[in-house]
């Protein structure tokens, strides 16, 4: 395990975060309906992994279930990050889009993809192989 802290970000540059994170780990793409329809590709890491730099004033937060936000920058409408508590996953934790690190595209296609199947709270059996294709 090699965890290493990172920058990231929206696209206009309003938000602005550190996280800790192990990369070689990749992230997880999920069937949850805002995942996909997003087509999140993110790593999950404890709250103390996480500093947001600047821009929470610059976000506006979105949460279907109260359980999970996720803010995005009112300017550009990236989401780069979320936040949450769900038990079946360890407890809280913030989300970080790994596609929104500033990390070159080599590194990025290093990273493997896990799927999780959020849709049915099935977290530990991944997606059918066609629905994958579309995460």
């Amino acid at each position: 395990m090699t965890t290493q802290t990172y920058t990231g970000g929206c696209h206009c540059g309003n938000v602005r975060y550190e996280v800790d994170l192990d990369l070689s780990e990749g992230g997880g793409r999920c069937n949850c309906s805002i995942c996909r329809k997003s087509r999140n590709w993110s790593q999950s890491v404890k709250p103390d992994a996480f500093r947001l730099l600047s821009g929470a004033e610059a976000t506006t937060d979105y949460s279907r279930n109260g359980m999970t936000h996720w803010p995005f920058c009112s300017t550009c409408g990236v989401r780069s990050y979320g936040h949450g508590d769900i038990e079946e996953v360890g407890g809280k934790f913030v989300s970080v889009s790994l596609a929104c690190l500033d990390v070159d595209n080599e590194a990025l296609a290093a990273a493997p993809i896990k799927y999780f199947n959020g849709r049915d709270n099935d977290w530990w059996h991944e997606p059918s192989e066609a629905e994958k294709k579309f995460l």
